[in-house]
């Protein structure tokens, strides 16, 4: 599938637009530069609507967009657990575990570590944070980037990751995370509205042009096992998707790391001008996950009877583009390339965050605030630099690069989880039993890996999960030393929440038990 000249202006249009409106919105700053605060924090002032947006914009990348219409065409309706599950944890982070970390006014998740234990927990999980998202999340992004604009252009990979690592430095850089979340409004709008209109025109196609309830209708019919929400033992997929764990086993291990102690998201939810306000933007982002599976994982399950014979299901997405008409397919394209270099954006914008407050500022104290500033847009572009060299190398070779990087970051998170609900909710806690927590999440998660290696990666988690749980209280209470917790005592904390906040919460309950139960 090819551009027409129509398409390449409209998408030309679009890159255009995006520029501008980054490039104003950093102009709005103070003159006299930016401080860390405004760079990092978009100076703590974020609306509702902007968070939510940015939260959506920096989840939804070619990862999910790509990966999981992959997904979608390899196993079904199964993957959007991730998303529908992510919108019920989205609430539970918004009520319980935000007011905390505002409360303590910090920039980064391994700054809460540093108040709550010590500065050695602090620098672990920073390091760590920082390769992972460099080697796991930045060279997916760019290397899902680069097949999808290959597989609609015709331009090789290659160039295309140069053009999206490019574009999310030009617009980002100067702004910092304002310049990212503001323009992420205008990406959502654009990623929305272009994958319900690729959704539409596939159900279209499937019911030779009866409509999409008919085609809906088909594809329930001639693909049924595709809309197996649990599934079961015997199912050839069961060990990326294991039954009854989607529900209540190691997806929420899965989803709490994501959603709820991961820079690269949270951020948008500590640059919130008070609580209430970042509450407001957690359950808009909630009902936006809940609309997701529509425009990510509908195609690529519409694929397996438009496009059979796709070499790899992650060619799913944007084959299907080929659906939509002169025009509206650059429209399309956009929202594609909005995606990627949306969370490219992000990404580099946390990455740079960690490294200059948490690792920088600790090695060089004392410096201008403009000088940390500098530091952390030099780090964006070694970052990216990095993440490109390394992509084909890490990517190449994988099939559903989506159940990759669930599967990789799987051997880390239930350590993180433990860390920061250990660390939150038992004052107990010390420094022996965090790190005892992130040594034994990796080890138990290698063992497990290599001793049975038939048990799903979700049941594996959970399992691990609850190991690091034990080894954590056992080590904080043989070594209770070396733990400062300067953290806000939770006595101080209030975890009321508003009507408006208790509405949506009831009102996404209530749709994932009508979805559940329609395909269970």
């Amino acid at each position: 599938m090819k551009l027409e000249t129509i398409d390449i202006g409209v998408f030309i249009a679009y890159i255009c637009g995006l520029l501008f409106i980054a490039l104003w919105i950093s102009k709005e700053d103070k003159k006299g530069g930016k401080n860390t605060e405004d760079y990092f924090l978009a100076g703590k002032a974020l609306p509702w609507w902007a968070i939510g947006a940015s939260l959506i914009a920096s989840n939804i990348s070619a990862e999910q967009i790509i990966g999981m219409s992959g997904s979608g065409y390899a196993i079904g309706l199964a993957v959007a657990s991730y998303e529908w599950m992510g919108a019920l944890t989205l609430l539970l982070v918004g009520k319980y575990m935000l007011p905390i970390f505002l409360k303590n006014g910090i920039y980064t998740m391994p700054q809460y570590l540093e108040q709550r234990f010590n500065r050695r927990v602090k620098t672990t999980l920073a390091l760590f944070w920082i390769v992972v998202y460099i080697f796991v999340n930045l060279t997916s992004i760019l290397w899902l980037g680069g097949l999808a604009i290959e597989t609609v252009t015709g331009v090789g990979w290659m160039e295309g990751m140069i053009f999206l690592a490019v574009l999310s430095v030009t617009y980002s850089l100067y702004g910092g995370l304002k310049a990212v979340a503001y323009t992420d409004i205008l990406q959502v709008v654009l990623l929305i509205f272009g994958g319900l209109l690729l959704s539409y025109l596939a159900l279209d196609a499937v019911s030779e042009g009866q409509g999409v309830i008919a085609g809906f209708s088909v594809l329930t019919t001639e693909v049924s096992s595709h809309f197996d929400m649990i599934l079961a033992p015997d199912h050839e997929d069961y060990i990326s998707l294991p039954g009854i764990s989607v529900l209540v086993g190691g997806m929420w291990i899965v989803n709490l790391s994501y959603w709820g102690f991961n820079q690269y998201i949270i951020q948008r939810t500590l640059a919130a001008k008070n609580v209430s306000e970042a509450q407001k933007g957690i359950a808009f982002a909630a009902y936006l996950k809940l609309l997701m599976p529509l425009i990510v994982v509908l195609p690529g399950i519409a694929a397996v009877i438009l496009y059979p014979q796709l070499s790899e299901p992650d060619q799913a997405y944007p084959s299907m583009m080929s659906l939509m008409p002169v025009g509206l397919k650059g429209l399309v394209f956009a929202a594609l390339v909005a995606a990627i270099v949306s969370s490219l954006a992000s990404m580099t914008n946390s990455i740079s965050t960690i490294f200059t407050m948490d690792i920088y500022a600790m090695l060089k104290p004392g410096k201008p605030e403009r000088h940390y500033v500098a530091i952390g847009r030099l780090s964006v572009v070694v970052s990216l630099t990095i993440a490109f060299f390394a992509a084909k190398p890490l990517l190449g070779n994988f099939e559903q690069a989506f159940q990759y990087i669930q599967e990789f970051t799987g051997f880390f998170s239930p350590g993180i989880v433990v860390i920061f609900l250990m660390g939150m909710f038992w004052s107990k806690t010390s420094s022996a039993g965090a790190i005892s927590a992130a040594i034994g999440s990796a080890a138990f998660s290698l063992i497990l890996k290599f001793l049975y290696p038939a048990l799903p990666f979700l049941d594996r988690m959970g399992i691990v999960f609850l190991l690091c749980f034990a080894i954590c209280i056992i080590a904080s209470l043989l070594f209770k030393g070396n733990s400062k917790n300067e953290s806000v005592d939770l006595s101080l904390i209030s975890f009321n929440t508003s009507t408006s906040f208790n509405i949506s919460a009831f009102g996404v309950v209530a749709i994932l038990i009508v979805l559940y139960g329609l395909w269970w």
